[in-house]
């Protein structure tokens, strides 16, 4: 009668799909955050906090598939194995830098059940960690862009030809006239 179609889910696709969560979710956070405190809204916190320990749990399956997608795309052509390897190293500090943050959002959910507002010692704490944990975020997630878009690379390094070898922009240590 009709033919079913499978569609199944690889670790490389997992990873894409789900490596924007931890970036816009702690951005979010940290807005809802700094609104939920400034307007003393016990709910804002509430999100703010729900989505920042949401956001730091879809982490772990963003790096846990980091490994595999490795596999997959370093043989291409146009793929950088520095940059592979410096979004690797971003990838470990910024999981660490999430997970702390994620962390600190579920004891601020508890004080929560508790108390109509958070401590100011918490928020404080919560605001220095997002924005270091953020700017980790950040900087993994423009890594790991770079190594399949050539586009965003700083400097015109590894501009790639459709054939996948290196340009003229792209080969270091030559003159250009």
């Amino acid at each position: 009668m009709y033919k079913r179609c499978y569609f199944q889910m690889s670790p490389v696709h997992i990873h894409l799909l789900l490596n924007h969560v931890p970036v816009l979710g702690g951005l979010l956070s940290l807005l809802l955050l700094v609104i939920g405190g400034l307007t003393k809204s016990r709910t804002t916190g509430r999100i703010a906090l729900g989505l920042l320990v949401f956001s730091a749990l879809v982490a772990i399956p963003v790096f846990l598939t980091g490994e595999p997608s490795e596999e997959v795309v370093e043989g291409l052509a146009g793929v950088s194995e520095n940059l592979i390897e410096q979004h690797e190293d971003s990838a470990k500090i910024a999981l660490a830098a999430i997970g702390a943050s994620g962390l600190v959002g579920a004891l601020g959910l508890v004080l929560l059940r508790r108390k109509q507002t958070l401590p100011k010692w918490l928020m404080v704490s919560l605001i220095g960690i997002l924005l270091v944990s953020n700017g980790l975020m950040i900087r993994t997630a423009n890594l790991g862009g770079q190594i399949r878009h050539s586009e965003i690379r700083s400097g015109n390094q590894g501009i790639v030809s459709p054939a996948g070898e290196a340009g003229e922009a792209g080969r270091e240590g030559e003159a250009h006239e």
